[in-house]
């Protein structure tokens, strides 16, 4: 080889090699402060000489992007950082299937927008009486509720209530082991500042919840996509999955899950913990979707005690997504690590005004009837929907026993994000499959919010962009 091709090899490693650590600088895997792997270590991560290592290490440090500590090895500065693009912390992919796609669109939506790619219920399906009722009540009540910081553990009244659900479950938990928080949401952020650092692995539902997604990629973890089945997931996946990434972290919806709608077995669950214990990782269960069960399904919490599952939910599905709170249950020692989190990040715990009036209506005797009445609404709607989208060709992966997600595979040949966009032109909101798929892998699917999807327009507007497709 000659001497002028083996530079030019030379200096395209060297190249590679920068952009490699630029990446993980403009990812926040590296940090302001942090060492750089040593030469030599980062030569046989690399496959390159160590001469290589040190040309790229030169060239950094000379446009300052990291400094030499003599004796100590490279560090980041920190100077021309680009700002943190949560969107761009995973792979480039069209907006239709990024996992803020939905939300963007739902949010922004404007009343005379179509919106079954949504995750909450209509306005006019929530316990609004109740809600007012509690809200008369609380603006006659202490003016500390109205003016003051939230605890640091939340509302005494919404934990009491909340813990009695608990051993109506069978969980012995003492108060010291729950915590209420900003939102559920909130509540899974505080875990990952918790329990994960940049680089670490956490195993998640292929499809899942797209916001899973997103708020662990702006923790800057590595993602890995188990396959969900029809009783929760593959567990032949599962327990290969820990032995290939040894994750530190697994999210999930046990019951009714989002957004297939599926509901862990007890078989699966056992499986599930026991591999989970042989491998030292920690579950995060949601259960956000527990209250729209008909009869209580296995729980991973019930079956482990909190020794090594976290419990999470909200009331945003069942009651307001305007007046937010969540709650985290797990281990007494973690609990309180996590009170200073939240004391950090939001200098106490949830609005007084929010948890006062969410005790007041799970207290009163109007919200075991409103669950009641909205399972049956959601079971005539969820047949109702399948009935519109069996007419277009549209077929249900499974028929859920609860909840109000749909999770449906398109006619053959197309493809969901198509489909979306076109329905978006038209003032409907879709979910395209994608968006749940770290593996991208669920493009003919469509998840459907049953109670925002049964209506002759949704059905029209999905007939034509069908046509248009086909």
């Amino acid at each position: 080889m000659s001497d002028t091709i083996e530079r030019q090899l030379a200096g395209s490693r060297t190249r590679g090699l920068m952009d490699a650590i630029r990446t993980r600088i403009a990812s926040r895997v590296l940090g302001p402060g942090d060492r750089l792997p040593s030469v030599r270590s980062f030569a046989d991560t690399m496959g390159v000489s160590p001469s290589t290592v040190v040309e790229a290490y030169d060239r950094l440090a000379a446009e300052g992007v990291i400094r030499a500590k003599r004796g100590s090895g490279f560090y980041v500065t920190g100077s021309n950082m680009p700002p943190l693009a949560i969107g761009e912390l995973g792979p480039r992919r069209d907006r239709a299937v990024d996992p803020f796609w939905v939300s963007r669109q739902s949010l922004d939506a404007d009343d005379t927008m179509a919106k079954p790619g949504c995750g909450w219920l209509p306005a006019d399906w929530m316990p609004n009486e109740a809600l007012r009722k509690g809200l008369r009540s609380l603006a006659r009540g202490q003016a500390s509720i109205l003016t003051d910081y939230g605890g640091t553990r939340g509302s005494l009244a919404l934990r009491r209530l909340l813990l009695g659900r608990f051993a109506d479950e069978g969980i012995e938990a003492g108060a010291d082991q729950l915590l209420l928080t900003g939102s559920g949401t909130q509540a899974i952020d505080l875990i990952c500042r918790f329990l994960l650092r940049p680089g670490d692995t956490v195993l998640v539902d292929d499809p899942g919840y797209f916001n899973f997604q997103a708020l662990l990629r702006a923790h800057r973890v590595e993602l890995v996509g188990v396959p969900y089945t029809h009783t929760g997931p593959d567990t032949a996946a599962f327990e290969a999955a820990l032995k290939a990434y040894k994750p530190r972290l697994y999210i999930t919806n046990s019951t009714l899950h989002n957004p297939t709608g599926a509901t862990m077995s007890p078989q699966t669950a056992h499986r599930l913990l026991s591999a989970a214990a042989a491998h030292d990782l920690i579950v995060v269960e949601d259960d956000i979707f527990t209250d729209f069960e008909p009869s209580a399904s296995a729980r991973l919490a019930v079956l482990d005690g909190f020794d090594r599952v976290i419990r999470i939910g909200s009331f945003s599905k069942t009651l307001s997504g305007s007046v937010r709170c969540g709650y985290i249950a797990a281990r007494a020692d973690w609990i309180e690590r996590l009170i200073d989190l939240q004391v950090a990040t939001s200098f106490g715990g949830p609005s007084p005004v929010a948890t006062e009036l969410i005790a007041s209506v799970l207290a009163g005797g109007s919200y075991r009837k409103h669950m009641s009445e909205l399972r049956q609404r959601l079971a005539v709607s969820m047949d109702r929907t399948a009935t519109r989208l069996d007419r277009l060709g549209i077929t249900p992966w499974t028929m859920p026993r609860g909840g109000f997600y749909l999770w449906c595979r398109l006619p053959d040949g197309l493809d969901s994000a198509d489909i979306a966009n076109r329905c978006l032109s038209k003032g409907v909101v879709l979910a395209p499959g994608n968006v749940f798929s770290v593996s991208q892998s669920a493009a003919p699917y469509l998840r459907f919010n049953v109670a925002q999807s049964d209506s002759q327009r949704v059905e029209d507007t999905l007939r034509a962009a069908i046509d248009e497709s086909g």
